[in-house]
């Protein structure tokens, strides 16, 4: 059973979790606009009510009536023998307020709300009472306009619509903020066994975040799968994430509204190469998430989830049954980026021993040759193969049908199998029209997940695996050489004015933090180069430092390899003559791998880690890697391991390697940066950071803090 009052939920306190238990386990409810009408949203509440088998109290209310489908038939909340609980509210938006102000006069403590509670008009208003009103009393409320939940651990469904098929308690909680994907994967294929169903809908009051919440510490749940229209809640949705980390729940997130649309308004390159679903994705990658695309890939990754086999160490093992499909099937992994482990030469050897002669023992294994004894081979094989310490998952891929004895097999094989192994087994068809009911029913009965398609089935085995491998929650260790706390404090009250530290004060904090930057000088009048010359080896480069001025190559601020004091005169006339006399004399850097390193703070989520390919490069290309700080060193590897630019890094056509070292320990001092004047600052972009063999160095830089605010407007 789900955990009641007594269970402690991270960010829901002891009433909140009363609320929700009233909400999502009540002992009693009762159903505003209760109808004995055909089709109507007030008949199928009191059929969904009662059709799952729910022990606790049922009172239809409506006035209309004296009794309905059996049941007696009550005037008001006022005449209910006892107070219940949940009411659950089926009526139109004309008369939802009051429905409401009668429940919260009654003295319950939760309710669901089907009506959109959208009156043309009143923009909104009707929305913000409701909400206002339901807080107050500290009543949890699902929706408006939702489709209700599910709960098949006690029978209860409490809907608008009905669907009375039967429903077995299961191990997947859903969420859905779509009322039509909700009933797509609630009311569809009978392999998806749910345990609790909800259709959040606008989520006035009760959101995603407490849903969520709620289902990490519900030992029925084994995993949670959310279909995410918006984050309305986006620090409890973080901790509710956090919670469900820490519990080992897996969560698997289609999340939709991904745009560009915010770029637009950044100020840095960072932030327009950014995007406005980046932060959101990196916060998910942060707490090892499973990410989807679609429906069917959600359904089919909660369909291998819901197992409570977890994969060991290695990766996939899999038998076909067609040379042909078993090559189509390497070549979609491959574009998943799901790969096949080696198996040792023991094994392969004793995989010789069982498939006939003129096929060859490998991962993957095609099985079928004479079929002779075609059961028993891929039985034998595929328990081989996952004996074999490379092993943590085995897949068979064959396009089951029913009434065919060769189907038939295969799945009595892959039950052998299963019941054999501590790992866990799958079967993926390779075409999704195949005609399976009874067999998938069988499979299904044994634990063993079903997934239609070549393509969704490896991805879902894949976010098996990711999960497995998901990072660290442990918050890293604070590098050395970072500032202390005193001087952290200087460059918040630095920051707070508003104005952007351009390149020479931004490399100045870069290196407080132990980033390493290029040597420079401020040169704001001619005769101060000769002193700039005795302290700087030619060549070097001289920058326009005027204020407001954030891209300095965009207007020409810009000019290289200076090689004599002479030259640096006439480079400083150019300059002063054209964006003004103040300006940065610096090294020249050594020729390397230009990259980017950068912070974007997201109004939700906090600062985001950015790395990318740098210099012009940098809006050209699709080549970046983003993350939630602050970032181990670990973390920070991975994400310079994933630039397409990688190649070049390691060394590419006959030019040496860079330090990645280097590169990991800037961006990871750069989390560390961010993280201290997160609340003050805004963007940060260093552009370009040069990488050599012998080091990296930052070669210009602009932070951008928070806007200060308008004395006028306080």
């Amino acid at each position: 059973m789900i955990r009641g009052d007594s269970a402690t939920r991270s960010g829901i306190d002891e009433v909140g979790q009363g609320a929700l238990r009233a909400l999502l386990q009540p002992r009693s409810i009762a159903l505003i606009g209760a109808s004995e009408k055909e089709n109507s949203v007030g008949r199928a509440m009191v059929g969904m009510a009662t059709i799952g088998g729910f022990g606790g109290a049922v009172y239809p209310v409506n006035p209309r009536y004296g009794e309905i489908s059996g049941m007696q038939c009550f005037g008001s909340l006022a005449d209910l023998p006892a107070v219940v609980e949940h009411v659950v509210i089926g009526v139109g938006n004309d008369r939802v307020e009051q429905a409401l102000d009668e429940a919260i006069a009654h003295g319950a403590r939760a309710a669901t709300v089907f009506a959109s509670c959208v009156i043309p008009g009143d923009e909104g208003a009707l929305k913000r009472r409701i909400t206002a009103k339901a807080r107050a009393a500290g009543i949890a409320l699902c929706g408006g306009n939702c489709m209700g939940f599910y709960n098949n651990e006690i029978g209860l469904r409490v809907a608008g619509f009905p669907a009375y098929q039967p429903m077995v308690a299961g191990s997947i909680g859903l969420v859905a903020q779509s009322g039509s994907v909700f009933a797509a994967i609630a009311h569809n294929d009978q392999r998806l066994k749910l345990n609790l169903a909800i259709s959040s809908g606008a989520e006035l009051v009760t959101g995603a975040a407490d849903y969520l919440a709620w289902m990490s510490t519900s030992p029925g749940i084994n995993v949670v799968g959310m279909f995410l229209e918006s984050i309305r809640a986006p620090e409890e949705f973080r901790a509710a994430l956090e919670l469900a980390a820490t519990r080992d729940l897996p969560v698997v997130i289609l999340k939709i509204g991904r745009t560009s649309a915010s770029a637009e308004m950044a100020l840095s390159h960072t932030g327009a190469i950014v995007g406005d679903d980046a932060a959101c994705q990196a916060m998910f990658r942060r707490y090892g998430v499973i990410q989807v695309d679609d429906e069917d890939e959600l359904a089919a990754t909660l369909c291998v989830f819901q197992q409570r086999k977890r994969p060991g160490k290695g990766g996939l093992v899999a038998i076909h049954d067609s040379g042909g499909e078993r090559e189509l099937a390497v070549d979609i992994a491959d574009g998943v980026g799901l790969h096949y482990p080696r198996l040792s030469g023991e094994t392969i050897g004793d995989i010789a021993r069982i498939i006939d002669p003129e096929l060859t023992p490998a991962n993957p294994l095609d099985v079928w040759s004479s079929g002779r004894d075609f059961q028993s081979a891929a039985a034998l094989s595929l328990r081989t193969m996952l004996d074999d310490d490379n092993a943590a998952i085995g897949a068979m891929f064959c396009n089951i049908r029913d009434g065919y004895y060769v189907s038939e097999g295969y799945v009595d094989a892959l039950i052998e199998v299963s019941q054999a192994s501590d790992k866990p087994v799958v079967l993926v068809t390779n075409y999704t029209m195949v005609r399976h009911d009874k067999l998938v029913v069988k499979l299904t009965a044994h634990g063993i997940p079903v997934v239609d398609g070549t393509r969704v089935g490896l991805k879902a085995i894949k976010a098996l695996l990711a999960f497995r491998d998901r990072p660290d929650l442990r918050t890293p260790a604070r590098p050395v050489g970072c500032p202390e706390m005193e001087t952290v404090r200087l460059w918040q009250e630095k920051l707070s004015d508003g104005a952007p530290l351009l390149e020479h004060d931004a490399l100045s904090l870069l290196s407080a933090y132990g980033i390493p930057t290029a040597s420079r000088f401020r040169l704001d009048h001619e005769n101060q180069i000769d002193d700039v010359c005795r302290v700087l080896d030619f060549p070097v480069v001289l920058k326009t430092a005027a204020p407001g001025i954030l891209h300095k190559s965009d207007v020409g601020g810009v000019l290289l390899n200076i090689a004599d004091p002479q030259a640096l005169r006439s480079a400083y006339r150019d300059i002063s003559s054209r964006l003004g006399s103040q300006t940065i004399v610096a090294e020249m850097v050594s020729k390397g791998v230009e990259l980017a390193l950068g912070v974007s703070v997201d109004p939700q989520w906090g600062p985001l880690l950015v790395v990318s390919a740098g210099g012009v490069l940098m809006e050209l290309l699709e080549d970046k890697a983003a993350a939630i700080g602050p970032l181990s060193v670990e973390h920070a590897r991975k994400m310079v391991a994933s630039l397409k630019c990688h190649p070049i890094l390691d060394g590419y056509r006959g030019s040496p390697g860079v330090d990645q070292q280097g590169v990991v320990d800037a961006l990871v001092r750069l989390s560390w940066l961010a993280d201290d004047l997160r609340g003050v600052l805004s963007e940060i972009d260093v552009n370009p950071l040069i990488a050599t063999p012998g080091g990296v160095r930052a070669v210009d830089a602009v932070i951008i803090p928070v806007p200060a605010p308008d004395a006028s407007k306080v």
